[in-house]
């Protein structure tokens, strides 16, 4: 057996690296992976033969037990394979093995054995015949979704992911980094016991491979990662847009534009300031401004921004909000020089992503959002808008607690004039009456993908992607997860519609559009930014989703923002195709894009809040 290496300047560019021993879905890239049929670079310790063919281990333990073990060390480090365990036969995988002074090791062990999927740290002893065992003890891990009530579970279009033990293959995802280890089973986020390490012992050592028990034990597309690597890639922006950084500093992940002072020039909220067009180098508080830690803090209170005149009065006031937080309105003071009075207006918000549009066509938006294990809308109060505002819930009660964190778009679906809301699991279509009094119909889709993180994207994008007539979806499938794709509308003879799914961007392991991959897609937009008539499609990274850690899949990949092109191909599947352009790759974004024209010169600009400050790509203007 043999392995080679990827350059670390793959990781940097969101380059496509393709792996081809089937069934690889490790969502890092790898720098090392088995392939051939040679043992050079690795010994055994133990009883048993090892045997590999074409990239495939395989083991007959005959009730003994031994090692394959790696003769490269690591400390932090991402580990895939598939694993197959027949009979009584035990595997497992043991990293940062370290040697002991009797001439054994000593590392973390994830044992792959059916009814003992958990995790320790044990001793070998210089045969490899293990002499101590103790279960890692509990520590934290990714965030993921939680089971679904027993609610009509035959609903829902998205179906939890499998991360229990099986007869055949089962796909193993392990991460050692710092102080804690997560290891996944399958589809599913968990199915394997991690724990809490202890960072200095085990602390750096080898990787080896376990196979023992009655039976045979076989692993295929065995693949590893040295996660210490922290690679920054060159500088690039697009020579379509200029760039201008308004600031540094980690307030917000979001940001919008309006006209604070009425001065018909449109300005740019972001967090605790506003920032004054035209040149947006002068900025004032709206309240009082603290920076955040992105190592390990959240813009908690800001992970959208929205703008409109919330009292009548002329100016626009500003609504700001979080998931798990309150909404709070920010009073514009109409023309003084002073902070903004502050009203909760939402109790809580469940969602990571919100929009506010005018649903009903009254002149005032709506606040779509989740809340209470909902889809809500929430409008003010006619007699004061700065007391808690009026809440409708336009779902049942959600099975997947709050309906989905990320991923809420609209757009008119079914062609009838009205406007619907379309979420992760589907689109609610908005009644003819009494659609603030009324549940709407709901049509189960599956806009998402639910493995080992949350389902659901960012804003999802509503138009007419193929020239066919009817409108189109194309969204995330998981915000702190891989994958990109468009969903074609297809209606039958007697006008039932559904969607076909299309991938723009699926994994490390697949075909990409333009050979770009990068994972934890969460703000997102769509505009015309190549003036053709058609909308196209604005996304990126959120870097450091969840801090400075290794708990999201590719975490600390470049920051991109990317536009695609919107290109209507009658030879493309589904009769279009998208076309991937960066914009930067060393700013990502965060939770919402704002896509306008600021300086109206007929050219899109695009404003981002990231934590690595507040951005304006300036689109340059045809000419």
């Amino acid at each position: 057996m043999s392995f080679t290496r990827t350059l670390p300047s793959l990781l940097v560019l969101g380059t496509l690296v393709s792996l081809p021993a089937p069934g690889v879905t490790a969502s890092f890239i790898p720098d090392g992976r088995v392939t051939g049929s040679s043992l050079v670079g690795w010994h055994r310790l133990g009883t048993v033969e090892w045997k590999v063919a074409g990239g495939e281990l395989s083991v007959e333990p005959k009730g003994g037990g031994g090692w394959l073990v790696l003769d490269r060390a690591y400390q932090d480090v991402g580990i895939f394979s598939s694993v197959k365990c027949t009979s009584a036969c035990k595997a497992g995988i043991l990293l940062r093995a370290e040697k002991t002074p009797e001439g054994g090791l000593r590392g973390i062990y994830v044992s792959l054995t059916r009814g003992d999927l958990a995790s320790y740290v044990v001793t070998l002893d210089a045969t490899g015949r293990e002499t101590s065992r103790e279960k890692l003890r509990g520590g934290g891990g990714g965030r993921g979704p939680a089971a679904p009530d027993p609610w009509d579970e035959t609903r829902l279009p998205i179906q939890k992911p499998v991360n229990s033990w099986r007869p055949e293959w089962n796909q193993v995802e392990i991460v050692a980094s710092a102080n804690s280890l997560r290891a996944h089973l399958n589809e599913g986020l968990g199915g394997l016991q991690g724990g809490a390490l202890d960072e200095t012992f085990p602390g750096y050592g080898a990787i080896a491979l376990f196979a023992g028990g009655e039976g045979e034990v076989h692993f295929r597309d065995v693949a590893w990662k040295d996660m210490g690597v922290r690679a920054i890639p060159p500088e690039r922006i697009s020579s379509r847009f200029q760039m201008q950084r308004l600031n540094e500093f980690y307030y917000s992940w979001g940001a919008v534009a309006t006209d604070i002072n009425r001065d018909g020039i449109p300005d740019i909220v972001a967090g605790p300031y506003y920032y004054l067009g035209p040149d947006y180098t002068v900025s004032r508080e709206i309240y009082l401004a603290s920076t955040v830690n992105p190592s390990t803090e959240y813009a908690h209170n800001t992970m959208f921004n929205f703008a409109f005149d919330a009292n009548g009065d002329g100016w626009p006031d500003v609504i700001q909000s979080s998931d798990g937080r309150a909404a709070n309105l920010f009073m514009n003071p109409a023309g003084q020089l002073r902070r903004w009075k502050k009203y909760e207006i939402i109790p809580r918000v469940q969602s990571e992503i919100a929009l506010l549009r005018d649903l009903d066509g009254d002149g005032r938006p709506e606040f779509i959002y989740a809340a209470n294990n909902h889809l809500q809308i929430a409008w003010p109060d006619p007699a004061d808008p700065t007391k808690p505002w009026i809440t409708h819930a336009v779902s049942e009660k959600s099975p997947v607690g709050g309906v989905s964190t990320h991923g809420i778009g609209v757009g008119d679906i079914n062609g009838d004039g009205r406007l619907d809301i379309v979420q992760t699991y589907g689109w609610w279509e908005h009644p003819a009456t009494a659609a603030r009094q009324n549940r709407w119909v709901y049509h189960p889709e599956a806009f998402g993908r639910w493995a080992r993180s949350l389902p659901g994207g960012g804003e999802i994008a509503v138009y007419d992607i193929n020239g066919d007539g009817f409108v189109d979806v194309i969204t995330g499938l998981e915000a702190h997860g891989l994958g990109l794709a468009w969903f074609e509308q297809k209606r039958d003879r007697v006008g039932t519609i559904s969607f076909l799914r299309h991938m723009i961007m699926d994994d490390f392991s697949t075909k990409n559009a333009g050979g770009v991959m990068f994972s934890e897609l969460h703000g997102a937009a769509s505009a015309d930014i190549d003036g053709d008539g058609i909308p196209d499609f604005i996304v990126g990274k959120r870097y450091w989703s969840h801090g400075d850690t290794q708990s999201d899949p590719d975490a600390y990949g470049a920051p991109v923002i990317y536009w695609y092109r919107t290109v209507r191909n009658p030879k493309a599947p589904g009769g279009a195709e998208f076309v991937p352009e960066l914009i930067h790759n060393r700013s990502g974004v965060g939770s919402q894009i704002s896509a306008v024209d600021l300086n109206k010169d007929g050219a899109v600009d695009i404003m981002t809040a990231t934590d690595r400050g507040l951005f304006v790509f300036w689109g340059k203007a045809r000419r």
